[in-house]
């Protein structure tokens, strides 16, 4: 039987829903665009089983997808799990074989060798295919239709590296996607790939670098020229795992570096520019722009760790007030002859991570952001259900050109999902669409997905789709239209 543990991992609105299911025309309020013709794919940490070790941290559950289909007014409920080989192997089994986070000696000896990935943190349709990710294994590739999972890929043996990036990029001028695995020849290497895919999913180029230092290297950016990867401490090590520590820590002693890697397939290592500047904690990234000879790159930088999981590895507690992001722009000249930063930024005061964009604008420079805002200062009875425990119970829109900003709160019992960004359509201006975005309401015991006027969040959502279970926390979700997912339907002859 599954006893899951009375821990906060696995509670309230954090205990495992292990639920998929099929709901035509969800029920609605206010009124979804009938121009809006497509699916919003989004993915959860859902255990299949009780952990190995009796208790685990949140992001180590198995990837379960849901998407939400719209069209002709209605949208569309599917939720499947994505059956990686841990998945499978489990099922078989009908209990839990793999231990830790990212710690295979913890393993069952039965499954020593085998892929660990969960592919619980991104669910990315690109190419007719919904790619769902997780950054320590390949990629798990998916139909995008029927939802059914067709496997791990390593592009007919052309990728050699290990590992794929659970944020790759959508690079808007050539279609191609832009991706990195870290530690790519092992378990906490230092060797990183460059790769990047065609529209037709075949790889076209991988180059293999060092970076300074091993770290979780979850995000990065790329221009027209160049992948931009940021090295921050949140380090690992072999010894961490033998003593049974979490496979990540942060330590405050090492600096942050900013590597400028060239997109060419002539790129060699002594091609890189690494840039270095104090100790600070950032993941996620805005975007990324070249302007003459300077980069910029926008992140949501905090003075400390904002993973109170990965603990401090000099045993220092964790410090919430330290933990607190904002959108900052770090530039650094490409004309210099150092490595320091040519500027850091700081270009807002409000709290804000899960950071995105038009994605149209990738790589280029951009007008507007949105996020999840972290506003201590309205009411909130947190009960769980966000990633991290961290309460995020605002959307926030940044304007970069005016500074202008919006804010809308979900209320004192409820937090956000990160959002995104749909376009109008494929060449309207920036910002011409749509926000969707999974509320979880907290004492309900249940979730909503709100659809906004991306540019007019702060009069809330024009649609409330009630969904009719609890969706977990969630990581990061695409969108993509109906004709490129195989879920455009036939016009019946008049």
């Amino acid at each position: 039987m599954a006893h899951f543990p009375q821990t906060p991992s696995f509670t309230g609105f954090n205990t495992p829903s292990r639920i998929e299911a099929d709901i035509a025309d969800l029920q609605h309020t206010g009124e979804i665009p009938r121009e809006l013709d497509g699916a919003f794919y989004r993915v959860q940490p859902d255990p299949q089983f009780p952990p190995r070790l009796g208790d685990d941290i949140a992001f180590n559950g198995d990837g379960m997808i849901t998407r939400f289909h719209f069209h002709d007014g209605q949208c569309d409920f599917r939720q499947r799990w994505a059956r990686t080989d841990k998945w499978k192997l489990e099922n078989a089994a009908g209990h839990a074989l793999f231990g830790a986070y990212r710690n295979p000696l913890t393993d069952d000896a039965a499954v020593k060798g085998q892929i660990r990935g969960t592919a619980n943190t991104n669910a990315f349709p690109f190419g007719g295919k919904l790619w769902a990710l997780k950054e320590d294994s390949p990629a798990l590739i998916m139909d995008p239709a029927t939802m059914e999972t067709d496997g791990y890929t390593k592009f007919d043996g052309k990728m050699t590296g290990q590992t794929f990036t659970a944020h790759p990029k959508i690079d808007p001028a050539s279609g191609n996607m832009v991706a990195i695995g870290y530690a790519a020849s092992g378990l906490c290497s230092d060797d990183v790939t460059y790769y990047e895919v065609s529209p037709e999913g075949e790889l076209v180029r991988e180059k293999w670098f060092k970076v300074p230092y091993y770290c979780m290297m979850h995000d990065f950016g790329i221009t027209p020229d160049y992948l931009v990867l940021h090295i921050v401490p949140s380090i690992g090590s072999w010894e961490r795992l033998e003593q049974g520590k979490p496979h990540f820590g942060f330590d405050t002693t090492l600096p942050v570096y900013l590597g400028i890697i060239p997109r060419r397939d002539d790129m060699k290592q002594e091609d890189i520019r690494w840039f270095k500047r104090d100790n600070c904690f950032a993941s996620h990234v805005l975007n990324c722009w070249q302007e003459g000879t300077k980069i910029h790159f926008i992140t949501p930088e905090a003075k400390n760790n904002m993973f109170p999981f990965f603990p401090d590895v000099h045993g220092a507690p964790f410090n919430p007030m330290e933990a607190a992001s904002h959108l900052t722009d770090w530039t650094v000249d490409l004309a210099s002859n150092g490595e320091e930063f040519d500027s850091i930024t700081r270009l807002t005061e409000t709290v804000s991570e899960f950071p995105r964009i038009d994605d149209r604008f990738a790589g280029r420079r951009n007008r507007y952001g949105w996020g999840l805002e972290m506003d201590m200062r309205r009411p909130h009875e947190l009960k769980g259900g966000s990633a991290g425990g961290m309460l995020m119970n605002c959307l926030f829109l940044k304007d970069l050109e005016t500074g202008a900003e919006q804010h809308w709160w979900a209320g004192p019992v409820s937090t956000l999902q990160e959002p995104c960004f749909i376009p109008r359509s494929k060449d309207a201006p920036e910002g011409d669409g749509w926000i969707v975005q999974v509320c979880n309401r907290l004492d309900e015991h249940r979730s909503d997905l709100l659809l906004f006027d991306a540019l007019e969040i702060e009069k809330g959502p024009i649609a409330t789709i009630q969904v009719p279970i609890r969706l977990r926390f969630g990581l990061h979700g695409n969108f993509a239209p109906s004709e490129e997912l195989g879920l455009a339907r036939e016009v019946e002859p008049v």
